[in-house]
């Protein structure tokens, strides 16, 4: 009769203890629920805003801009470059030099994400990297191939208060190696998708520059930057700032983005 009573009297504690776990383990639970940061929403909807964004910065259909590129090194010493861009949606891109005169001729095409410079003086394209630099902080693919949306799996991570306005924060991460950077955290105004800023960083997760959007104006019957400021994170005082005029639409077909076509271009 003991053992029966000390048996069933483990039955009833281990009961107890198991209604115990489980009480705390709910409030645990219930607890977590509350403070958690809210989970990121689905790759649709981030992917939605990065295409939206994508549509601020540039026209869906032909279009040509002129880029003036002012870098400024750690002594201040300054270098200014111009381009002519002439491109079709997110996959087709023509860079013409304008300035300085001794590389005018030069001229970089883009065809999906593959890039190739035709120089005067070299009979054969060269192919280039997006990700190899064109002139001070400006890689290749920051000219030649704006399209977050083909190139990056973008999430979305929080919200975020910037200058008084509510931002999407979202975390691209690249498609392949090809890409011109291989993450980006990019910050885009919620009411009307505007880029405000974005850091790049590297295959290892290092920072390697900054770029604001800003100087909105409108262009081709949409508000967009007209200016990017990239700032190398590497080396301090070291910035590169694209200024957009001149935007017009144009009526590019296909054949204006083939090698063969290039030396027609005025």
């Amino acid at each position: 009769m003991e053992i029966m009573t000390i048996r069933h009297s483990a039955v009833n504690n281990a009961g107890l203890l198991l209604a115990a776990a489980l009480f705390i383990g709910a409030a645990a639970a219930a607890v977590a629920s509350e403070t958690a940061v809210p989970a990121a929403t689905d790759d649709g909807e981030a992917r939605m805003i990065v295409e939206k964004a994508d549509q601020v910065r540039f026209p869906a259909d032909g279009f040509q801009v002129d880029v003036t590129v002012t870098t400024v090194d750690r002594e201040q010493k300054g270098d200014i470059r111009k381009y002519r861009v002439l491109a079709k949606g997110n996959t087709n891109s023509v860079v013409m030099v304008v300035e300085p005169a001794s590389d005018r001729g030069q001229i970089m095409l883009m065809k999906g994400r593959d890039l190739w410079v035709f120089m005067p003086e070299v009979s054969q394209p060269i192919r280039l990297a997006l990700s190899q630099r064109l002139t001070g902080q400006v890689a290749n693919g920051d000219l030649a191939r704006a399209n977050f949306t083909g190139d990056y799996n973008p999430r979305l991570l929080r919200s975020e208060k910037v200058d008084g306005d509510d931002h999407h924060v979202l975390e691209l991460t690249g498609v392949d190696r090809s890409v011109t950077y291989q993450k980006v955290l990019y910050w885009v105004r919620a009411k009307d998708y505007a880029p405000s800023k974005a850091e790049f960083y590297s295959l290892s997760n290092r920072l390697l520059k900054t770029c604001r959007y800003e100087n909105y104006k409108t262009m081709e019957g949409k508000r967009r930057p007209a200016r990017l400021v990239m700032e190398d994170a590497l080396r301090g005082g070291e910035q590169s700032v694209l200024e957009y005029t001149g935007m017009k639409s144009r009526d590019l077909p296909d054949k204006v983005f083939t090698k063969d076509y290039l030396k027609k271009l005025e």
